[in-house]
């Protein structure tokens, strides 16, 4: 396992932003994930664990303790069921299921990060989210010792949420599992409207997984969302906020701020849960609220392309791109009386 002290950590984020790590350790396989975990935790030392660094904003400060970068691999495709190291690079992996002519991960193309991440925050986009075709996780369990499978139902899955997100000092993820379709070659009925639009059919129906794949990635690489080392719109952590859901009390509440302020005529998005809740737009609010892209004068600035990245320019700092995140935050709450949640985990910063 490499060792290194005082280890830059920039470099292994998406934002490039942070100060180093008192020790850094890099894991290949399950076994040195979990003797690095137990290392840490009978030594009482912190310990962040850090995949593909694409949802992570660490203080400028750096970390204390042992960073464990996990760098495991393993793509395992038996029939219809996928099984991928927690250090898999997840837009591979999907890139892979697709030409293996199988459906249900397809419209998850281009994101940024590793497999083991992707329960953490039940990440999705256009249309599909892991939990609708995840079957289980394989972690080390931090208080017992053991290594446990925890299946779907027991992962607590929600909106950009789940058990291991909720108490994220508990579980080291080491495997994921998926159950995917067998469609004939054909995608997942396409549920997100653009996506759809670009295809030329209508949501609901199917077209050729591949097609879906590059679709997205087009659509990705339209709002900045696929890294690219020369683009500095590709410098953030992906969307900065999550949608906010709303109850039916708070979204009038909204409506009427929004129509005192843009007047009766203005509709944002508006999306019913099913669970009572109405989930709107982020992006629709930060640009209502008067932060269009490409906003801010400083090294951290939103996106260009797209108003809910929060983008490092090439020489910005943690504190910078807070400075921006706070900014945005206050003037959506004073505009419409909502309140963004960030979806990246900070490590000795708060927005």
């Amino acid at each position: 396992m490499q060792e290194l002290h005082e280890a830059p950590l920039a470099p292994l984020t998406t934002l490039r932003l942070g100060g180093p790590a008192a020790r850094l350790r890099t894991a290949t396989t399950d076994d040195e994930v979990i003797a690095a975990v137990r290392e840490a935790d009978a030594a009482g030392t912190p310990l962040l664990v850090i995949g593909g660094g694409s949802n992570l904003l660490i203080a400028d400060k750096g970390f204390p303790g042992t960073a464990l970068r996990i760098a495991t691999t393993g793509y395992r495709l038996t029939g219809t069921s996928l099984e991928l190291a927690a250090g898999e690079n997840w837009s591979a992996s999907v890139a892979r299921t697709v030409e293996a002519g199988l459906a249900g991960i397809e419209c998850l193309a281009g994101i940024p990060g590793s497999a083991g991440a992707t329960p953490i925050q039940n990440v999705g986009a256009y249309g599909q989210e892991v939990s609708a075709t995840l079957t289980e996780v394989v972690a080390y369990d931090r208080r017992t010792g053991d290594t446990v499978t925890i299946p779907r139902e027991d992962c607590g899955f929600s909106y950009r949420h789940s058990r291991f997100k909720a108490y994220p000092s508990r579980h080291v993820v080491l495997r994921v599992r998926f159950e995917l379709e067998d469609a004939g070659g054909l995608s997942a009925p396409l549920k997100y409207p653009d996506a759809a639009r670009m295809l030329g059919v209508q949501p609901g129906e199917r077209v050729a997984a591949e097609e879906a794949h590059d679709a997205v990635l087009k659509l990705r690489a339209g709002k900045g969302m696929v890294l690219d080392p020369e683009d500095h719109d590709t410098w953030s952590a992906g969307s900065f906020f999550t949608n906010p859901l709303l109850t039916e009390s708070e979204h009038a509440a909204f409506l009427a701020r929004v129509a005192d302020r843009l007047g009766p005529e203005a509709a944002p998005p508006a999306f019913p849960t099913g669970d009572g809740l109405i989930k709107t737009s982020a992006a629709w609010l930060i640009d209502k609220a008067g932060f269009a892209k490409g906003y801010g004068t400083g090294p951290a600035r939103i996106s260009s392309k797209h108003t809910l990245a929060l983008t490092n320019r090439g020489h910005a700092t943690t504190e910078d791109l807070l400075g921006l995140a706070r900014e945005v935050r206050e003037g959506v709450r004073l505009a419409f009386g909502v309140t963004l949640v960030n979806e990246p985990v900070t490590v000795g910063c708060a927005v």
